[in-house]
C-alpha cells in the first residue's frame, strides 16, 4: 500500500439518515442504556456529559474501553476521545465527532461520525479502516433499532 509522502493524518467520515427527530437520534449516543441497547453489547457506563469519563464495553471485542467526552452539545453533538494504536496525537487518543442534523422538519436526522489522528502509515490506514467498518456497523445498528427496534449486532462479530 502507498500513501502519500505529504499526508500528515488520516481521518474518515461515514453518513446515513435515520427517520427519528434530532433529539431521539441523539439520545441514542448519549444515554448507555439506549447505546446498549444496540451498540455496547457489554453495555455502557456513563452519560455522554462534557467533562465525563465514560466505559464502553463489547462482548465481541476483549475489555472495556474508556471514552473521555470532550464535548456534548444537545442534540447537535458529541466530541468523544479513546484509546487508539497507530495515532498522531500525543495522548494516544484519537477525536471522534458525532454530527446531529435535524433534516424533513425534523422527521429525520442526518448523522455524521468522524474519526481523526490515524497514521498515514499502513498500520495506520489498516486500523483506520477496520473503525470506519465499525462506525458504519453502529449507524446501520442505530438506523435499525431506532426504527425498528432491531439489535442487528446480536451474534454479527461472533
Amino acid at each position: 500500500m502507498a500513501l502519500d509522502q505529504n499526508l500528515e493524518q488520516l481521518s474518515f467520515t461515514v453518513s446515513g439518515f435515520i427517520s427519528k427527530e434530532i433529539s431521539e437520534v441523539y439520545e441514542a449516543v448519549a444515554d448507555p442504556e439506549k447505546l446498549s441497547s444496540y451498540f455496547t453489547t457489554g453495555g455502557a457506563k456513563g452519560r455522554a456529559e462534557t467533562g465525563e469519563t465514560l466505559t464502553w464495553d463489547f462482548h465481541d471485542f476483549p475489555g472495556a474501553f474508556p471514552v473521555k467526552v470532550i464535548e456534548a452539545q444537545s442534540p447537535k453533538k458529541i466530541v468523544i476521545q479513546w484509546g487508539a494504536e497507530h495515532t498522531t496525537s500525543d495522548n494516544a487518543m484519537n477525536t471522534v465527532t458525532f454530527d446531529f442534523t435535524s433534516v424533513d422538519n425534523d422527521t429525520r436526522t442526518k448523522v455524521d461520525i468522524t474519526e481523526t489522528s490515524w497514521q498515514a502509515t499502513t498500520d495506520g490506514a489498516k486500523a483506520a479502516f477496520g473503525n470506519c467498518m465499525g462506525w458504519t456497523g453502529m449507524m446501520a445498528a442505530m438506523k435499525a433499532w431506532l426504527e425498528y427496534g432491531i439489535n442487528l449486532r446480536e451474534g454479527f462479530y461472533k
